[in-house]
């Protein structure tokens, strides 16, 4: 596979996004299925694995860590911090002192010495910026983590980390049908030498689809997002339509034409689809030996859109948590 540049590292241009494997959609597969589809991943070529604290409550970073730990060192892997399980509930905390215990704890589920890029999952407001920040140029310094990430912050608030230490990596949710960083935040990244990775960017499996809100698990973080619920889910199934016939045109399935969209967009841009299954993985993979037709890539940016999708991307409750510009 292609590579492209994460930092000082260069990292195959799809990673592999591994919360599916333990947090927030469907049932989480065996830890034997789980295993497997990540040895299918490497096999495949990827290289970039993204983790977090917060995915299943940390069984995630376990998961992982023991399925890499025989090649550690020929992987890049990424991890999160400031938003982690606790009693049961998700808990955002910014705080020096829990950022530096956080990965402390990620460092031993993963099985690792060193995590090679950590971000801040969520910007805790009521922590300025820069002391959180602060404290992971300490960790970096300290030899415990290589790189620093931000997850779904604003152009301003990226700027304002960027000035207390080199950013490596943002990553938030941009798939066609979430343009969020096309408002600012991209052209940030570009300005300052960031890269960019990109999460869900299947849309949360609405571009693979078909998909049946009604089949969710009752645990599945969809059921609260409005754009899976009526009465916009059955108007952005329109627009799957339209979709899919664009893919049929590229002799593509509707999650390689998501994923070339991206991959054409910029160089900088790294998208880290996640799947449970063998047959989705390495769908999604052939994405990258696609040769797409310039004029139906901007088919289906037309046809797919912030103008186009019904419904914001999350409630009104879980937006306050989020620093993204949005229309």
């Amino acid at each position: 596979m292609k590579t492209r540049q994460l930092g000082a590292s260069a990292v195959s241009e799809l990673g592999f996004g591994c919360m599916n494997l333990s947090h927030a959609y469907a049932t989480p597969p065996s830890a034997e299925q789980a295993r497997a589809v990540l040895q299918r991943a490497l096999d495949l070529g990827v290289t970039h694995f993204d983790t977090a604290a917060l995915y299943g409550f940390g069984r995630n970073e376990e998961l992982v860590g023991a399925a890499l730990k025989p090649i550690r060192r020929r992987l890049f892997l990424a991890s999160k911090c400031g938003m982690t399980g606790e009693g049961g509930k998700r808990v955002i905390d910014g705080r020096p002192e829990t950022l530096r215990r956080t990965c402390g704890d990620s460092l031993r589920r993963l099985q690792t010495d060193v995590i090679d890029l950590y971000y801040l999952h969520r910007w805790d407001k009521s922590v300025p910026i820069e002391e959180s920040i602060g404290a992971l140029a300490d960790l970096a310094r300290a030899g415990w983590i290589r790189g620093i990430g931000l997850s779904e912050v604003s152009a301003a608030t990226l700027r304002k980390a960027h000035a207390v230490h080199p950013i490596a990596a943002v990553q938030s949710e941009y798939s066609l049908w979430t343009r969020n960083p096309e408002l600012g935040v991209l052209k940030a990244c570009n300005e300052l030498g960031v890269a960019f990775v990109a999460f869900s960017p299947l849309g949360r499996g609405f571009l693979a689809g078909p998909i049946e809100p009604a089949a969710f698990n009752a645990r599945d973080i969809r059921r609260a997002m409005p754009r899976f619920c009526e009465p916009h889910f059955a108007n952005n199934c329109l627009l799957f339509e339209r979709f899919a016939a664009i893919a049929a045109k590229q002799r593509c399935t509707p999650a390689q034409l998501a994923l070339g969209w991206l991959l054409h967009k910029d160089p900088r841009i790294i998208p880290i689809p996640g799947t449970t299954t063998m047959s989705h993985l390495e769908e999604n993979l052939r994405a990258a030996e696609v040769q797409f037709d310039p004029a139906l890539l901007r088919e289906a940016d037309a046809c797919v859109g912030a103008n186009s999708v019904g419904g914001a991307r999350y409630s009104l409750e879980t937006q306050k948590e989020i620093d993204t510009e949005d229309r």
